[in-house]
């Protein structure tokens, strides 16, 4: 699946690429074959695919592709059109039926959710803007400002959303929705452009195109996705991270990048969090050590976001271990570099704030 001639991976030796639609998306990460897998959530509200098999218990240490999605629970379908583009394409453990490509989801909340309804093939991840016939509500098409309406989808359309930074007091109703969450044709077409070797853009893109952060002080501040890597020794590490938390994203000094005067929020704001990373190192490492390597992505959360792991937030890492660094490998010095690449990685997802860019 790795052979695309002059098309060179965009993330440490795997191929990632993005579907962004409105105020929602879906990024996909295609490791090389023979990637070794592990992970971990601590967030109260997950929403995942195939992470038990991730625990190093379990038979299976490779895995296929990494979704990462917007739309919550209904963005895990995206999993569904990489799982069929693999199985095209032959990857996938193999089975007498045939190979079953393993492919694991993690999602956010975002403002797609409140657009969920009875699929409809015709209407399907559209390409482009929605066909008026069957488009959401019209509204602002700012993404990150449209959560609200996503988190109370009977709220008063004549009262507008806040602007980003502003301070909710209380939390107001907003008209404003994204389009529908992920489907699987999104999910192909994210891994399609994964393997056509376009460049990966940061920010606002993908599975980071409808995220926000500082909620829980009743505020509404970007989100996004951000990357960044480290090295540690002969081995190098990257993370990939989708910053839609309950909290603060905490600059080095250990402040908001954010500040300014807020309260607690109430339901909805929340209820519509979550932040997720993949982290990946050419590193040859057995699947318990890619579990302790979640771990350390975590403590870059911790790090990075204030507060993290929270009820409200479906926190989750997977590690990926590609194996083409054998010799001189310190799991410790690489558990501290993944924990260092996180925490610039969930900074960069929001500094500086604003349209997608590209890395």
């Amino acid at each position: 699946m790795h052979d695309r001639g002059m098309v060179d991976p965009q993330l440490l030796g795997a191929y990632a690429g993005h579907w962004t639609g409105d105020g929602t998306g879906v990024t996909v990460v295609l490791p090389p074959p023979g990637t070794v897998a592990s992970g971990e959530v601590r967030g109260g509200a997950p929403a995942t695919r195939e992470f038990a098999l991730l625990e190093p218990t379990r038979l299976v240490d490779r895995v296929d592709a990494v979704v990462l999605s917007g739309g919550s629970a209904f963005g895990l379908a995206a999993g569904d059109g990489v799982l069929r583009l693999l199985r095209e394409r032959g990857t996938g453990f193999a089975t007498p039926a045939g190979p079953v490509p393993i492919v694991v989801g993690m999602s956010i909340f975002d403002a797609s959710v409140a657009a969920a309804g009875p699929p409809d093939p015709a209407t399907a991840a559209p390409a482009g803007p929605s066909d008026p016939a069957t488009a959401a509500p019209a509204g602002p098409s700012d993404p990150a400002t449209a959560v609200l309406a996503a988190a109370s989808p009977d709220a008063d359309p004549a009262v507008g959303p806040p602007a980003l930074g502003a301070v909710v007091d209380p939390p107001p109703d907003a008209g404003a929705v994204a389009g529908p969450p992920p489907d699987a044709l999104a999910g192909r077409r994210a891994a399609l452009a994964a393997l056509s070797g376009e460049p990966l853009t940061t920010g606002r893109a993908g599975a980071g195109t409808g995220a926000t952060t500082g909620k829980w002080r009743g505020r509404l501040d970007p989100g996004g996705l951000g990357r960044a890597e480290r090295t540690a020794g002969p081995a190098r590490v990257a993370a990939l991270v989708v910053v839609n938390a309950w909290g603060d994203v905490l600059g080095p000094e250990g402040t908001p990048v954010f500040d300014g005067p807020g309260r607690p929020a109430p339901p909805p704001l929340g209820l519509t969090n979550t932040t997720i990373a993949v982290v990946i190192t050419d590193a040859a490492l057995t699947k318990n050590d890619c579990h302790l390597l979640a771990q350390s992505a975590h403590t870059g959360f911790a790090r990075a976001l204030h507060p993290a792991h929270s009820r409200y937030d479906g926190d989750a890492t997977v590690a990926l271990a590609t194996g083409h660094v054998t010799t001189g490998v310190d799991l410790d010095r690489l558990r501290a570099a993944t924990t260092e690449a996180t925490a610039a990685a969930i900074r960069a997802a929001v500094t500086p704030a604003g349209p997608e860019r590209t890395s």
